[in-house]
């Protein structure tokens, strides 16, 4: 057996934290080999040593069948390893063919026709769908993803290691991807996926090696796994993997939006004439290619943009449509909340909007409820009780509630942030992507979550990104493509093929009709 890459009783650690305990496992030449693990089981710690953004404390690499030192990622190239990350390293006004220029050697001569004709030839190789001469900033995501896929090729690489490759891409774009790790692999080039969509882990990968709390789990052959046995050897017990939902009992209108109409500092509307109506005790699920308006119609409803004028927001404060309604355009958060509104909000942006780095998680709960206190001394009782419990209850990975989450992993982030906004007893609740990058066990907790704030009565506008969740969790699904409503369907009577279409083709009139 001929392997490309090997590792042996590998570790790392920051500080007091064990990132990696002791773990080899080996990658086949010719394979596609799935790492699945919880958050902060150290799969992206051990990939990047790999890629040579970290270097091991003890253990070996060997590459080819030869002990090898990977100091830099400049030695990862020359060991013909690449890695492509969930945010790309890509230079938006230059062309694709120009970014492609940014991986030569110093040594070697720069020129712009050779570089497209060498690329042009791996795209024709593996079937790559890519305009050479196209600038980065008019690329879609599985575009500039093929582009950095391309770079590592044309750097030589004979491993790659894809990070959350599928994290925003449709099933169409999803299966092209597929289709693509299928020809490299024909070809003899080994690849890692790291990935939580365990469907696609079954779809696509040849063996599953586990890591579980950073130590290696065991590799298992795809063709004898399922969702529930991954699922097992990743969390170390037997989890359901069923989303119950139930149908809405008693829904009343709690928010209409009509015609939102929000443009950009470059005058370019990223959402045009958007209506339609959220109901207290459902899940309205929002689909769309990332970038076609969620993050400011979320953040229009919490008062952070300033739509156009003839844009409303209504919000019906009890179950009747003949309440005193309110309306939020024009309003700050602050008078949001100042009118008894209680509005949660999951942004996208998990550090930058959601939670401060630098605080612990006792001080990010306080960050809602400091403005209520009456004493000049702040009460820490409650937010430590509050920071305890979402970390028991969503299994936090954290040294102590006083580090900064700025030093938590991604999906331990997550956690917080959105235990955090579903304690505050919303009457709307929005997600940006709520379970992106948590494992299957963790969100299949938000998931039981999300379905008991619907039972309590609250309305529920779940972004997501997964296709598959999308049809299970929500009760309609709104599409959005270009900025516009491209349809509201049914999600007990839809499908993913039906959705995915729905986000890539703009219909000829806008619908907004509640299915």
């Amino acid at each position: 057996m001929e392997y490309a890459i090997e590792l042996r009783h590998i570790t790392k650690t920051f500080g007091s934290v064990v990132a990696n305990h002791d773990v080899s496992l080996d990658v086949r030449k010719g394979e596609i080999l799935s790492l699945l693990g919880e958050n902060g089981s150290g799969k992206t710690t051990l990939m990047n040593m790999i890629a040579g953004i970290y270097y091991p404390d003890s253990g070996e690499i060997i590459v080819d069948g030869k002990l090898v030192e990977i100091r830099s990622p400049k030695d990862a190239y020359a060991l013909g390893i690449g890695m492509v990350h969930q945010h790309f390293k890509l230079i938006d006004v230059f062309t694709a063919a120009e970014n492609i220029a940014l991986v030569l050697d110093k040594q070697e001569k720069y020129n712009l026709k050779d570089i497209k004709a060498k690329a042009q030839q791996i795209c024709e190789r593996y079937s790559f769908d890519i305009d050479l001469e196209q600038k980065v900033y008019e690329m879609s995501v599985s575009q500039k993803q093929t582009l950095e896929i391309i770079k590592m090729l044309y750097r030589g690489a004979q491993l790659l290691i894809l990070d959350e490759p599928t994290a925003v891409l449709t099933p169409q774009e999803t299966e092209k991807l597929f289709a693509v790790m299928r020809n490299m692999r024909a070809d003899g080039k080994s690849i890692i996926i790291i990935t939580h969509k365990l469907h696609e882990v079954l779809s696509i990968s040849d063996r599953v090696a586990i890591l579980r709390k950073g130590e290696y789990a065991g590799t298992i052959d795809t063709a004898a796994a399922d969702e529930a046995s991954l699922t097992e050897l990743m969390v170390g017990k037997k989890v359901e993997l069923n989303i119950e939902r139930e149908a809405p009992v008693n829904p009343h209108l709690r928010l209409n939006v009509h015609n939102l109409t929000i443009t950009n500092a470059e005058g370019i509307k990223v959402l045009d004439q958007v209506s339609f109506e959220a109901f207290s005790g459902e899940i309205l699920g929002i689909a769309g290619i990332s970038g076609n308006g969620q993050k400011e119609l979320l953040e229009a409803i919490a008062g952070l943009q300033h739509p156009e004028k003839d844009s409303s927001i209504v919000y019906y404060p009890d179950d009747d449509r003949d309440s005193t309604a309110e309306q939020l355009i024009g309003k700050s958060p602050k008078n949001i909340r100042d009118m008894g509104i209680h509005l949660s909000f999951v942004p996208e942006d998990r550090l930058g909007m959601g939670l401060v780095g630098s605080m612990g998680m006792i001080d990010n709960m306080m960050l809602k409820t400091y403005s209520e206190g009456h004493s000049p001394l702040v009460d820490r009782k409650g937010p430590r009780y509050l920071a305890e419990e979402i970390k028991d209850e969503l299994g936090v990975v954290t040294p102590s509630i006083s580090t900064p989450v700025s030093r938590l992993s991604g999906g331990n982030v997550q956690k917080v942030l959105v235990g955090r906004e579903i304690a505050a007893a919303p009457s709307v609740l929005m997600t940006a992507y709520a379970v992106r990058g948590l494992d299957i066990n963790t969100s299949y907790t938000i998931y039981h979550l999300l379905n008991e704030q619907k039972k309590s009565g609250v309305a529920i506008i779940y972004v997501g990104e997964d296709l598959d969740v999308l049809i299970d969790l929500c009760d309609r699904i709104l599409i959005l493509c270009g900025g516009k409503c491209n349809g509201i369907v049914d999600a007990r009577k839809t499908n993913k093929e039906e959705v995915g279409l729905l986000m890539t083709r703009l219909a000829g009139k806008q619908e907004g009709g509640v299915a």
